[in-house]
């Protein structure tokens, strides 16, 4: 995990989580970023979480929950897709 860039997330109960940041990705016109947790003491083996990515007119990164969950399914469906296309390029490169 040393190739990625990470932060740290401050979660809902105060709780900071490292995470390595897996891929910046669109769909539906919006951007997200998929997060994989580092301190696998808190987590289930495989989370990834799964944020709308903004930047302020700064040029500062922000992360907005996804609340709405027809909004998730898009977002998870275009990262899944992510995902296929990495297992994919693995194989060819073996």
């Amino acid at each position: 995990m040393d190739e990625y860039m990470t932060v740290e997330l401050t979660l809902d109960n105060d709780e900071v989580v490292k995470c390595a940041i897996l891929t910046l990705f669109e769909a539906a016109d919006r951007e997200y970023i998929a997060l994989l947790p580092m301190d696998e003491g808190n987590t289930e083996e495989g989370d990834v979480y799964l944020y709308r990515y903004v930047e302020t007119p700064e040029g500062e990164p922000e992360l907005e929950n996804i609340v709405d969950d027809e909004e998730y399914e898009i977002a998870a469906d275009a990262f899944d897709e992510w995902m296929d296309t990495q297992e994919f390029e693995e194989l060819d490169e073996e």
